[in-house]
């Protein structure tokens, strides 16, 4: 059965979320008060829907708490109104309510009213990127908290035609490789120890975000 997820605010990360989690299979509601927001995310979403989720009859006519996530994406203008939806979220039992923050203070708030999780769309992906860009040969850098990092790298020159155990990156640097991208096939495989590794491979490894530097120039010839 498809997830039921309630996204409220469509400005571009609502939007983007709502989009994606409709491409992968969740049945998906979209609210905002913007009619021509609203009716953009109808050609793609499951029901799209016109309101003020400040107003708490309107809310709770969309029942959250049948919903397998909440998440209040309202926007940079509206601190106010985010803070509203969410706390009424929370009142009116939505097993998961994440909200959108623009700042520490919002997010401080946000916390305070209920929100089981708080993100900042913009903070993570300048983090993200900033990686993309210190280290080339960085293709996906996701932060899974407390330091630790799940990443996928090209391989580096240095590490062409050995193994894993001949590498010893655990013990070298403290990274574990959980995947391996094999070529044009772009196939994840589970990592063997005794296998060569490949010119075309990317490793995917989980590691603290300090180690990938020290990866990169360890092997870079």
């Amino acid at each position: 059965m498809a997830q039921q997820i309630l996204i409220i605010g469509l400005g571009q990360f609502g939007m983007s979320l709502s989009r994606t989690l409709s491409e992968k299979g969740a049945e998906v509601l979209a609210v905002d008060i913007n009619t021509a927001l609203v009716e953009e995310a109808a050609t793609f979403v499951a029901e799209a829907i016109v309101i003020d989720a400040t107003d708490e009859t309107d809310l709770a006519r969309l029942e959250p708490k049948k919903r397998d996530a909440a998440v209040c994406a309202i926007g940079d203008d509206s601190r106010e109104s985010s803070i509203i939806c969410t706390a009424l979220l929370r009142q009116m039992g939505a097993p998961v309510v994440i909200a959108r923050a623009n700042d520490k203070v919002h997010q401080r708030i946000l916390h305070l009213v209920g929100a089981h999780q708080v993100i900042n769309p913009e903070h993570e992906f300048g983090k993200r990127f900033a990686n993309r860009l210190l280290y080339r040969d960085v293709i996906v850098d996701t932060n899974l908290g407390d330091d630790l990092h799940l990443t996928e790298i090209l391989i580096q020159p240095g590490m062409i035609g050995k193994s894993l155990m001949e590498l010893a990156l655990p013990k070298r640097y403290g990274i574990m490789v959980v995947g391996i991208r094999r070529g044009t096939s772009k196939r994840v495989l589970q990592p063997s120890p005794d296998d060569p590794l490949q010119k075309d491979d990317s490793l995917i490894i989980a590691s603290n975000e300090a180690a990938i530097p020290l990866l990169t120039k360890g092997f870079e010839s």
